[in-house]
């Protein structure tokens, strides 16, 4: 059995100050590695409770993606809206061997006498278990109501897609809500998507297994519909599951394999820091014998006794970000609320395991040579810093510096979650360039920075010839600076930078003067009743939704419009900055924006290979490019093309030019031009949201590192300030070189993060938006200041307690 050898007892024991910086960072790092840890699990478990369909043995539904590629390069994408069935898969389910009858599902957004209603086929009670109160099934042109507030053979006025009619109430029901039950053939004709339906319910005949009659309706609908039993009935009833499960994973994959690659990177810089103060130590220890294999092995040990500790204890507080950050998402809308976290022992294990891999190789790594020069050179080493770096890291440092330049230059090409993915890999780049190349890097900074501290009086220009002297500690500190400025930059300004655009493309394109919505949404005849509003010269109805357009090798949401009315009259109510082609509404064309048309490589008079909103697939003409797509949309075509391919086929929105508040009140809820840009600047501070949380997290992770480590490295001067305190100096002198020191090393920090933030921004905005970065200067100056005060508060405090000494630390 492996004991603990005495140099590593000794060690903790009596230097237990010495292991404390080490065991935060490597707690830390264990935090943000089980939370991303935590939240990829969910994403790839999670599933939500069957409810509507709970009474139903086995579901037939079309699969809510879209797939793309071949082979190797295959690859699925969420569509943006339910994805339906063709109504004749019913007949084919029924007719199954075992299967005793097989029900459509048809549900849709209406409204009545009341607010809004969700209709659905009478059929489908079969599953839901809606009981008659009174009355009887309905029949064509009749309708059954939840609740008792209407009676059988009364009237009611129904809103659905195709129109507002009156209905007969053939019954009710007991269940309380708001609901509707249409006749079969009237509900999938009245949708707004004829001829499909949602989903198959199929019943077993007696004796048959669920497993059986799953596999008997799989191979009689084929590659139609995809077959889910037990919790994936879930999934069909809640389609955004799909969605939800990329953004977990995405942020616990994409964002976490960043995230645990900072997290590891810094832990290893904090415990090669800790390591390599003690060379004089190590030194000692090989002037009276101790050989190579000892001192690596009592490294290893002290590893052992700390990082396990530090990594089962930075688990707890990792659980508990991740239940935070789960509870954040299901806020904003982003997991819907069934989902439940998942905490295993999968992610807490690899946390730790990580943290104490990168401790023992770090750690290994920092004392290789103190550990295998001889006794005479080590003592020498340890007294006087060495001028050169190794002549592997700086081949490594080269090329980590071009691969950055490279990567941010192919950036350029990317849009939406790629280009932020892609940015937080280019700030990596660049922050292992600054790493390998930290001690010239550092060098070059003293020395650029300390110039104007040589005539600022005696202890600036001794805190600029420490620097000068010192570049490898000096290049310990500034590195978490420079991952804390660099990564929180990049996220934030990213996002001020899109949103800055897109505010000033709507500025200039909204034309309207007045906005109006409604719920679920405007009714079939309303662009018609707002053309006869007085005081009204343009009207057009517009169907918001999503498409998926070719992008980057795959597929990517784009917005789209559907447009009710003539071109003409869009051209009155918005300025899409038309730079190519000319605009139309005819039903196979379509316009877009020209930096999504140059992503998916069509112009004008080419096809346009996308996905609808339900995954099917379209090829519409492209017959004009637009510049103010992350504006207003950045696809538009005909809402005919559209609207038998969402959900709620209803217009979102009614753009107007002229008319009055009161006039169009009767349609719905007006909003003005002001109005209607503050609440979309509303939705795009939620979208923000996931990038400032990023930035907090990694930021906040880099900033304890970066005052870790200042702390450490100035408690591990206790001597050198002893020795100024023999000499003559004064505390307060000593105090004041080390706050230069510490404004220096903040300032080289803040200059090279935002260089590498730059380097970052620049190409990458101009692929996303053709402008420059938009970095506003009140956050930039909160996010410089910030690190200047955290610089020198952590470098001041444990200064002023090693000086309460009169003596020379032992």
């Amino acid at each position: 059995m492996f004991t603990p050898n005495g140099l590593a007892r000794a060690a903790l024991r009596f230097r237990p100050s010495g292991f404390a910086g080490t065991f935060v960072a490597l707690v830390m790092a264990a935090m943000v590695v089980s939370a991303c840890g935590i939240l990829l699990e969910t994403g790839l478990r999670a599933s939500v409770p069957s409810a509507r369909y709970a009474a139903a043995p086995v579901v037939a539904a079309a699969a809510q993606t879209a797939p793309y590629g071949h082979g190797d390069d295959a690859d699925s994408q969420p569509v943006p809206d339910r994805a339906r069935l063709d109504g004749s898969l019913v007949a084919k389910a029924a007719s199954a061997p075992g299967a005793r009858t097989a029900v459509a599902d048809v549900t849709f957004p209406g409204r009545g006498p009341n607010g809004p209603l969700s209709v659905h086929n009478w059929a489908s009670t079969a599953f839901t278990g809606e009981q008659l109160a009174s009355g009887r099934p309905p029949q064509r042109g009749e309708v059954v109501l939840a609740g008792s507030r209407a009676q059988a053979g009364s009237h009611v006025t129904l809103t659905t897609p195709e129109g507002t009619h009156s209905y007969r109430v053939s019954g009710t029901t007991g269940t309380p809500g708001t609901a509707a039950w249409l006749a079969d053939d009237e509900a999938v004709r009245l949708s707004g998507h004829p001829g499909r339906i949602d989903a198959v319910a199929v019943f077993p005949e007696a004796g048959v297994s669920t497993a059986a009659l799953k596999s008997q309706v799989a191979h009689a609908l084929g590659k139609h519909a995809e077959v889910y039993t037990g919790d994936d009935r879930g999934g069909v009833e809640d389609p955004s599951l799909g969605e939800a499960k990329e953004t977990l994973t995405g942020i616990g994959g994409s964002f976490g394999g960043v995230a645990t690659l900072v997290a590891m990177f810094t832990a290893a810089g904090t415990v090669a820091l800790a390591v390599g103060q003690r060379a004089r130590e190590f030194a000692l220890l090989r002037a009276i014998g101790t050989t190579p294999r000892q001192i690596r092995r009592t490294i290893a040990t002290e590893t052992l006794l700390v990082a396990p500790l530090a990594g089962a204890l930075g688990c707890l507080p990792g659980i508990a970000l991740a239940r935070w950050w789960f509870g954040q998402l299901k806020d904003k809308g982003a997991v819907p609320e069934a989902v439940d976290l998942s905490v295993s022992w999968i992610p807490l294990v690899s946390a730790a395991g990580a943290v104490l891999l990168t401790a023992l190789l770090s750690g290994y790594t920092a004392a290789h040579r103190s550990s295998r020069i001889k006794p005479g050179q080590a003592l020498s080493e340890a007294s006087v810093e060495r001028l050169r770096i190794g002549w592997i890291r700086t081949p490594l440092g080269i090329a980590a510096a071009a691969g950055g330049f490279v990567c941010a230059g192919l950036s350029a090409s990317l849009t939406g979650e790629d280009a932020a993915n892609a940015s937080l890999g280019i700030v990596f780049l660049f922050m292992l360039a600054v790493a390998l190349l930290g001690p010239l890097v550092a060098r070059a900074c003293a020395g650029l920075l300390g110039l104007p501290l040589r005539g600022a009086g005696a202890p600036a220009a001794l805190a600029a010839a420490n620097s000068r002297t010192n570049a490898r500690r000096l290049a310990s500190a500034i590195t978490p600076i420079v991952l804390a400025m660099a990564f929180s930059s990049v996220l934030i300004f990213m996002q001020t930078s899109t949103d800055r655009v897109t505010a000033d493309q709507q500025h200039a394109g909204v034309l309207a003067d007045h906005i109006v919505t409604a719920d679920p949404g405007l009714t079939p005849d309303a662009v018609r009743r707002a053309g006869h509003s007085p005081e009204v010269t343009a009207a057009v109805g517009l169907l918001r939704t999503s498409v998926l357009v070719p992008a980057s090798g795959g597929l990517e949401s784009a917005s789209a419009q559907g447009v009710t009315g003539s071109a003409r009259d869009l051209a009155a109510v918005q300025d899409l900055d038309v730079e190519h082609g000319r605009l139309s509404l005819r039903r196979g064309e379509i316009a877009v924006d020209g930096r999504l048309a140059g992503n998916a490589h069509v112009k004008v008079g080419d096809r346009l290979h996308l996905r609808l909103p339900d995954g099917t697939r379209a090829a519409p003409v492209v017959v004009a490019t637009y510049g103010r797509g992350m504006g207003l949309s950045q696809v538009t075509m005909a809402r005919a093309d559209l609207a038998t391919h969402v959900t709620s086929a209803y217009d979102t929105e009614l753009w107007t030019k002229g008319g009055t508040a009161a006039g169009l009140g009767r349609i719905g809820t007006v909003l003005d031009r002001g109005g209607y840009t503050t609440a979309q600047s509303l939705d795009r501070e939620l979208g923000s949201w996931a990038n400032s949380v990023m930035a907090g997290v990694l930021g906040g992770f880099a900033a304890v590192a970066a005052v870790n480590t200042l702390v450490m490295t100035v408690l591990d001067r206790r001597r050198e300030l002893g020795t100024l305190r023999l000499i003559g100096s004064t505390r307060r002198q000593v105090l004041r070189m080390i706050r230069w020191e510490a404004l220096l090393v903040a300032l080289a920090g803040i200059a090279l993060g935002t260089a590498i933030a730059l380097a970052t921004l620049v190409p990458m905005m101009k692929g996303l938006t053709g402008q420059g970065p938009y970095i506003p200067p009140l956050v930039y100056g909160s996010f410089a200041g910030a690190i200047v005060v955290l610089g020198v508060t952590a470098a001041t405090l444990p200064a002023r307690a090693a000086l309460r000494k009169e003596t020379l630390d032992e």
